[in-house]
Formats: C-alpha cells, structure tokens, sequence
C-alpha cells in the first residue's frame, strides 16, 4: 500500500487488493521502515524483484511510496494520474537513460515544476539482504547523485549491481515503456528523407546564392549605368545651352539697327506733329470767324422770320374775329328761337317737396341699414377672433398629441402605422374602436406619469382597446395577418370598473403619506379605464411619498395592501401559502418616457364643440350681411332715382331764365368783337420793308461767310497732307516696334532658357559627381584610382563539383536601367523563393561530404580486413548459429500455443536476408487472426494497433520462462485491443505471470473490462489525485475498515 501525491501538495492514495500484513505498523507505509520484506512474504520474492518504489518531487507526485506484490502488480488510475511516472521512476531508479523513456532526455526535467531537486528510491529483493539503490536529481547542474542502503557510490556501481541481478531496463522485452511500444520503422524512413532533403537544400542553397551574386553584379553596374545615362544628359544640355547662347548673341546683334531708326523716325514724328498742331491751331481761328457770321446770319434769319410769324398773326387774329362774330351771331339767333319755342312753365314746386321728402325717407331707411350692416360686421370680426383663439388652443392640443404619437412612431412603429391605419378606416368598425392606451390617457400632473408607466406594462401601454370581439378580430386580420405588423389589442369587460369604488377609503391610507389611488391621476375614456381597472386593480393601489417609505413596514403590516408605491419605489406584498408569512419586495420607479405630454381630449372636444358653433353663428351673421346688403342696394338705386327725377324737375324750372341770361351775354361779346378791328394793308407793307432791309445785311455777310470758309478748306487740306505724312512715319515706327518687340521677347525666352539649361547643367553635373562617387563607393574604389573597363565578380565554387555560372562582366549585363531593374526583380523574386534555407546545412553537408571520402578510404582497408574476418567468422559460425535456432524453435513453441488458446494462429523463426550480413539477423513474427486469411508477418501496416498489442504481449509471455529476469514492466499495451482481445490477454497474464517462481510483472494501465478473473497472487494499486487526499503518513486502512463497519452496523439502527 502506498500513498501518491498529484499536482496538489495533499498526497492521493494507493489501496492494494492483496491480502494485507496483520502487522500494524505495515498500514501506515514510510520511508525509513527496514528495507527488508515481512517473512511471510519474502519466499514469494525472486531474486531482484522490486519490493518497495519510494518517490519524492518526482513528475506530478510530491511524496509517495509504492509497496509492490511478488507476482502480477496491476496498476491502475485515470490518465495523468501517475502511472507512468512510477515506471519512470523504476527506469531511472535502476540506472537507465532518460532518453530511453522517451520524454526527456535530461534527467533533471523529471523534477516535478518548482523543485529544486527530485529523489527516486528503489529497493530491490536479495536473499543476503535487500539492495536500496537511492538516486537523488539536481535539476539546476542536471547531475544526479547515487546511493546504496544509504551510502554514496557511483551510477558505474549502480550499474553494475544491477547486471549482476540479471536487470536490463533497456531490454524492451524486459522493460516495456508506453512511448516504446511504438514501431521505429517511420523515424528511420524520416532520417532517410530527411538526408535526401539535405542534398536539395544544398543544390537548393547554391542556386540561390547564384541569384543573390548576379543581384550584387546588377546593383554594382546600376549606379555606373545611372552615371553614364546622367552624364550623356549633361553632355547634350551643355551643348543645348551653347546653342542658345549663340541664338541670344545673334538676336541683341540684329536690335541695334532697328533702336536707331526707331529715333530717327521718332524725331520725323516730332516735326510733323508740331506742323499739324500749328495748321489745327489756323484752322480753328478760321472757323470761330465763321461760327460768328454764321451766328449773324441766323440772327438775321430769325428776325425776317419773327417779322413774317407776326403778320401772320395777325392776319389769322382777324380772321378768327370774323370767325367769332358770324358764330356769336348765329347761336344768338338759336336761343331766340329756343325762347320764343319754350313755352311757359306749370307750378313745378310741389312736385320737387314731394320728391324731396321720399327722398328723405329713404336716407333715414339706408343709414339704418348701413348701422345694421356695421354691426354686423363688428359681430362678424368678433367671432373670426373667437375662431382663431380655439383654432390655436386645438393646435396645441394636436402639438402635444403630436409629441406623444411621435415617440409612438420613434419606439413601436408598427402600432404607429396601425394607428394611422386606423383612422382612416373607422367606417369598418360596427363599435368605438380606441387608439393605444398611452394616446388615451392623460395625467392631471405630469410629475405622476412615472407611477402609471411602471404599473402598466409597455404591452399594455401600445394596445387597441375594442369593445366587441368582432371588431378586434376584423383589426387584428387587416393589421397583423395583411399589413404584418406586430401589434396589441385588448377587449374592455362588458361590466364597466371604471367607477367602481375601492376597498379602502383614501382617508384611511392619508395617515400613512398616500395622496391618491392611481385610477385619480389621469382621466382616459371610459372603457379603457374599465379595462385598466380590472386587469391592473388601479382603483386599488395607493400612491404615496417619501413620508411612506419612511414608514412601509408599519403600512405593509397595518394595511394589508397587495401593492403600493412611494415617491420613488414600488412595492409588492405576497403572503406564502405555506407559512403565511408576509414577504415583500420593492423595485425602484424608471423615469417616465410616454406619458409626460399631458393631452385634455375632453377639453378638446369641448373646443371643437365651440369651434363649430362659432361657425354657425359666422354662417348666421355672413347670411344677415348678405340680405342687409341687398336692401341697401335696393334703397341706393331707389335714392338714385328720385334724385334724378328732382334734377329734371329742377332744370325745367330754370331754363328759360337761362336763356334770357345767355341771349343777354353774348350780344354784350357780339358788341366787344365788331369794335375791335385791324388794318392788314398797312401791316403788310411795314413787314415787307423791314424784311428787305434785313436780306441786303443778310447778303454782305454771306459774301464774307463765303470767303472764310474758302481759306479754311485750305487750311484743312494742308493738314490731311500732314497727318497722312505723321500716319506712314507712325505705321513705320509700331512695325518697327513690334519687330522689336518680337525681337525681344524671343530673347528673353532664350535668355530664361539658356538660365534652365545652365542651372540643369550644374544639377546634372552635380548628380554626375555624387553617382560616380557612389559607383565607386559600390565597386570598392578609391576617389584616385582609375575606373577599369571590366569590374568582374565570381559565385565561389561549391564543393564536390558543383561548379557556379562562369564569371559575368559588366558588358554581359543590361546597358538600361529598365532591363536591369526588371531583371533584378525577376532575380530577387526568384531568390525569394527560396526560403528556409540554413547556411548550416550547407557546412554539415561539406562536412558529410568530406567524411564519405574518408570513409571511403577506410571502407577500401576495411574491405581488406573483411576478407580475413570472414574465414574466421565461418569458423565461430557453427558454434552459435544452432543453439539459437534451438531457442527461438522454443519459444515458437510457446507463442504458437498462446495464439491456439485464442482460435488464432502465430509463429516465431529466425529470419535471415543474407546468412553474411549477420546485423540483419532478426526473430520474425507472423500472426493470423482470422482463419480465412494466411499468415502475415507482424508489421505496423498489416494488422491493426490492437492485433500488434496482443502479438507483443503474447511474445513477452513467450520469453516469460525462458528468459528469467526479475521482473518485467509493461506500460499500456491493452489500449488498442477491442475487448474479447483484452479479456483473453488479460487472463493468460494472470495466468502466467502468479505461477509459483516466475519473475515479478508490473502491468499498467489506465482501464479494465468488467469481470475479469483475478487470482489471490495479484496485487493491484490504484492511483488517485486530487486537492483533498489525504497525506501518507495520516493513511490507515485498518481504521478506514473499521470506521466503514461501524457506519455499517448502525445503519439499521436509524
């Protein structure tokens, strides 16, 4: 029995299934109890088996000590538990290799995590005393220290004790870890490749240093071919700027001539000016001379011209007199006439009194109309201002309902289109069919809204409220089944709860802070009020403040109330069916979101009410203006027709006294016109004389008018002369200037490009010093050598042959920076393709290389020494050759029959490729498990992992009795067998390994088939871990045992 511990620092246990000691003291396991076994189980022991196996920091186990049986150890635990590091333990324990166990292959990293130092101890079976071979790991200098029943030694005296009791843990058919189970033949085809890989690395690596030394030829010749490019560019700029500077000399030669005409023809210019203002200056004289003659003569035209308009006047004077006079005779005459016709006027008075008072009459009756009218209009104005003044109280109402649809819209869609839907099709519904409720109410106080919006349900809040099953079902058909819109709708209780009264009077709750009960904080429309009074009982839950949060333990007892709020909280009375307890829980109120917009649609309606019954009395009062309007038409159009008929009365009244008056005036303007006359002769013949007086100073001072004119014409033709000289010198000059001018501005552009050609001729010249200073910083040379035709380069030699591309100059190469950066990225992309090379393989290759070329010369004097060796060995041939046949005839003996025991077939000979090549002996193994098929022999490709296990196990039973050992350890090798397999195995294991003198077996594995055939010589140790076992030296079975026995016997008791 031992004790384990995992990867917790408590130790895990160990119970064995053999018969336990009845000593005491063996219950509780240590490690400083005698190394020697109890006598009544030594004789069971063979020499060199494993009686104790004591671990400390080892792998996953802090401390532990496993006490092993003689025979068959079975060794059981779910996988990571630690049963391979026991195995571990007994390899390193006995001296073996890490590497062996195919974990590690430093023995220091079998220290558990976090230690410093590991110690494995094993104590082997002798008969002259037990042998305690203590091997204690330095993790830090990775050196492990040896010790025999307690004293120092080496791992050399270590091994040799251990030879000397027949162990060979690196015997596989003694010592069979989990890792070696496994075949060898797929490492050894993978160092195969893996040396054939070798070889294309190498060819591999040669040939990318062929692409990297021909990118190192094109960047060394890149920088000289970006020098001549430069260079050549230099060479053309410079004579480019040569010919523009002659082109500039050239054309400031050819501006000479044309400066010096310029001034003379300037000076020309100058004199023909002078002459031309001289003429201008006489010909303006000239002419102010005669503009005042000509003024004269105009005066002297005009004065002949007034003197003929005044005659004529005249004449036309008197002539419109007679005019006059025979007209004024005539209309006297006529008006005569008219008086002596007109006949004497009747009384026409009373006629005109009568008149004048209808006509007074129907003043008084139109002014009336007309203060009706005002009135009227007055009322009219007065209720359009009423009209206005509802109309903006509605639109406030609508602006608040509006907020509140609009956070309708904002957060349920749906029911905001279902609402509009809705209101256009109400003519579908046979009863009153109520928007959502959240439309429906409007809080008395806003500051009260939170209370309604956390005892409604948001559901609740966004549904329809019907009246009739069949309307809510025609509504919940058109919204959801057609116009797929998730809505909700409810349907008010027939019996109306809106105004039922509640249980308790608020009187009663005022003392406790309550106010109110929810249904008085809001008004909404009958049935939707009936509705939230009988799903949510709001005419039942009290409202109160923070006076009755202060004291809700008193309320929620006194009270009773199944829910209440305070100012900010919510609370929920429950009463538990079972202990009648009264438990209560609160929530604290969300904010308001929807009911905050307080909309008083009773208010509204009463408005529209107003608003219509404004409309009627403006319709009453617009008909009465109409009729006013039209009797005051009526009384205008009779007023205007008695003022006619008193006009006429009026002017027949006083006609003939006008004419009388008028016959008197105009003989008096008759007289006035027959005094007044003219004698024309006298005024013709005074005109006429002035007129000829005037015409003969007319005449001198046109002969004079004629003579300036004559010298100005001169004047003006000596001018023109002038100017069409001044115009050609002009026209001469602008060509010449213009000639010039072009001239010049060719220069100037060749003068700015001789500039950029100088200035490009410094920067190229510059470019050219600084590429050839990095063409020879890339070529290695000095600022004084010269440059040499040829700068060549050559890809070293690979060895063995493997010759590089012959050596490439700089004319092998592209001559334009096109080609060679084009070829340089083809090379680079082609180096780049060769990736994961290591110069590393390159050296060990050189060195395998030069290796077989030294092997080659031993093999040719070993082939020598072979010769004389083979005589030899054909001697010693016969004496070992059929001893061996003899043993593995027998051991096919014993493997044969195993696999008949298992109806299946199994053989074992010595196979022999080559009766020389005596390291390519080896045993053979051919197997059949199914008696439809041959026999095959054992490989990792034919049989499955499991038939390979069996094959394995089967052989090593073979070996049991001939190869006598100490004992034998076999990691797992049960895992791929399928359970008949395993069964059959496991019970020819039992069956060999518990036989009287056989060697010790440890079998390990993490799982059994149920029911197995066990034998009283096995002992099997299970492996715990955990966070909770107990500790080693606090294990004892006995008391476990009797513990269990008591719970036992008092179990029935209970």
């Amino acid at each position: 029995m031992a004790t384990s511990s995992g990867k917790t620092p408590t130790p895990t246990p160990l119970a064995s299934k053999r018969p336990l000691p009845k000593d005491p003291s063996s219950e509780v396991p240590s490690k400083k109890k005698s190394s020697a076994p109890p006598l009544s189980l030594s004789g069971h022991f063979v020499e060199g088996s494993i009686v104790r196996i004591a671990m400390e920091n080892f792998l996953t186990y802090d401390i532990c000590e496993v006490c092993p049986g003689p025979h068959l150890n079975m060794i059981i635990g779910a996988n990571g538990t630690g049963k391979s590091s026991i195995v571990c333990a007994i390899c390193l324990g006995l001296a073996g290799k890490p590497a062996f166990m195919g974990r590690a292959d430093k023995v220091g990293f079998f220290v558990k995590r976090g230690c410093s130092k590991g110690m494995v101890e094993i104590e082997l079976f002798r008969s002259s005393g037990n042998l305690v071979i203590t091997r204690e790991i330095d993790v830090a200098k990775n050196q492990s220290f040896w010790f025999i029943n307690k004293k120092s030694t080496t791992q050399k005296v270590v091994e040799e004790q251990v030879a000397a009791l027949n162990i060979q843990v690196g015997n596989l058919c003694q010592f069979l870890p989990q890792t070696s189970c496994k075949e060898k033949t797929e490492y050894l085809e993978k160092m195969v490749q893996r040396n054939e890989r070798y070889k294309q690395d190498v060819e591999r690596f040669y040939e990318r240093k062929r692409h990297l030394d021909l990118i190192e030829m094109l960047e060394a010749k890149r920088p000289w071919v970006e020098y001549e490019n430069v260079r050549q560019e230099y060479e053309e700029v410079k004579l480019a700027r040569d010919r523009v500077k002659d082109e500039v000399r050239k054309l400031k030669d050819g501006q000479i001539p044309i400066t010096r005409r310029i001034e003379e023809i300037e000076m020309q210019r100058h004199n023909l000016e002078a002459q031309i203002k001289a003429k201008a200056t006489d010909i303006k004289e000239t002419s102010q001379k005669c503009k005042q003659k000509q003024d004269v003569i105009e005066r002297k035209d005009k004065h002949i011209e007034e003197l003929q308009q005044a005659l004529t006047v005249k004449q036309n004077a008197e002539l419109d007199r007679q005019r006059r006079i025979s007209n004024t005779r005539k209309m006297i005459e006529d008006l005569q006439n008219e008086l002596r016709t007109t006949e004497n006027c009747v009384n026409l008075q009373p006629q005109i009194d009568d008149i004048t008072n209808d006509l007074r009459r129907v003043q008084d009756e139109k002014e009336s109309c007309e203060s009706e009218i005002i009135d009227k209009l007055k009322e009219r104005e007065t209720l359009e201002k009423e009209k206005k003044s509802v109309n903006d109280q509605i639109v406030q109402f609508d602006n608040l309902m509006n907020q509140k649809e609009d956070k309708l819209r904002q957060r349920y869609r749906d029911t905001y289109d279902a609402v509009l839907w809705l209101r256009n099709n109400r003519d579908k519904f046979k009863q009153r069919v109520y928007e959502p409720i959240m439309l429906m109410i409007n809080m008395k106080d806003n500051k009260n809204a939170k209370y309604i919006e956390n005892h409604i349900p948001s559901n609740d809040l966004r549904a329809f409220v019907f009246e009739s099953q069949e309307d809510m079902e025609v509504f919940l058909k058109e919204v959801r089944d057609n116009k797929k819109l998730r809505v909700n709708a409810v349907i008010a209780p027939r019996s109306s709860y809106a105004d039922r009264a509640p249980s308790r009077s608020l009187n009663e709750l005022k003392q406790y802070g309550f106010f109110s009960y929810l249904r008085e904080l809001f008004d909404a429309p009958a049935p939707v009020m009936s509705y939230l009074c009988s799903q949510y009982h709001i005419h039942e839950v009290p409202v109160g403040t923070e006076r009755t949060r202060e004291r809700i333990e008193r309320v929620i007892q006194e009270t009773r109330l199944k829910q209440m709020y305070t100012a900010e909280e919510k609370y929920v009375v429950k009463t538990s069916v079972y202990s009648n307890k009264v438990i209560s829980s609160n929530t604290s109120l969300k904010v308001a979101q929807f009911l905050t917009v307080t909309v008083d649609l009773e208010q509204r309606r009463h408005l529209e009410e107003h608003l219509k019954e404004i409309n009627r009395k403006l319709h009453a009062v617009e008909s009465g203006l109409i009729a006013l309007r039209e009797k005051n038409k009526h009384l205008e159009h009779k007023d205007n027709e008695l003022r006619q008929r008193k006009k006429e009365l009026l002017e027949r009244k006083n006609k003939k006294r006008q004419l009388e008056q008028k016959i008197s005036s105009k003989l008096g303007s008759l007289k006035l016109m027959e005094q007044d006359t003219c004698n024309l002769e006298e005024e013709e013949r005074k005109a006429n004389t002035k007129i000829k007086e005037t015409n003969v100073q007319k005449a001198k001072l046109v002969t004079e008018l004629t003579n300036l004119i004559k010298i100005c014409t001169s004047l003006h033709i000596q001018k023109v002369d002038l100017i069409l000289q001044n115009t050609t010198v002009i026209s001469e000059k602008n060509k010449l200037e213009s000639d010039y001018m072009a001239t010049s501005s060719q220069l100037r552009v060749k003068e700015q490009h001789f500039i950029e050609l100088d200035e490009n001729r410094q920067r190229l010249l510059q470019k050219c010093k600084e590429l050839m200073r990095r063409a020879r910083q890339v070529c290695n040379l000095g600022a004084e050598q010269t440059v040499p035709q040829e700068y060549q380069t050559q890809v070293p030699n690979i060895p063995n042959g493997h010759n590089s591309s012959p050596p490439m100059a700089f004319q092998d190469l592209p001559n334009t920076l096109d080609e060679i950066d084009a070829l340089l990225t083809e090379e680079r992309s082609r180096a780049s393709c060769f990736t994961g090379l290591n110069p590393t393989v390159v050296e060990e290759y050189t060195k395998r290389e030069e290796e077989i070329e030294q092997l080659t010369e031993e093999l040719k004097i070993k082939k020598v020494e072979l010769d004389k060796y083979r005589e030899s060995i054909s001697q010693v041939k016969e004496r070992w050759l059929n001893p061996l046949k003899e043993l593995v005839e027998k051991i096919n003996e014993k493997f044969s029959n195993f696999f008949s025991s298992m109806q299946c077939a199994g053989e074992v000979d010595l196979h022999i490729e080559n009766e020389e090549d005596y390291d390519k002996y080896g045993i053979r193994i051919r197997v059949k498990f199914r008696s439809s098929t041959q026999l095959h022999e054992l490989t990792p490709h034919h049989q499955s992992g499991g038939e390979r296990s069996v094959s394995t196990m089967l052989y090593l039973m073979a070996l049991q009795e001939l190869n006598r050992c100490p004992f034998r350890v076999v990691d797992e090798i049960n895992q791929g067998m399928d359970p008949i397999n395993e069964r059959r195995v496991f019970e020819m294991v039992v069956n060999t390994a518990c036989k009287e003198n056989t060697s010790q077996y440890f079998f390990i594995t993490p799982k059994l088939l149920q029911n197995l055939p066990y034998s009283e010589k096995m002992t099997v140790l299970f492996v715990y871990n955990g966070p909770h076992m107990l500790e080693p030296n606090r294990w004892n079975l006995k008391a476990f045992q009797r513990r269990r026995r008591r719970i036992t016997f008092t179990q029935p008791s209970q």
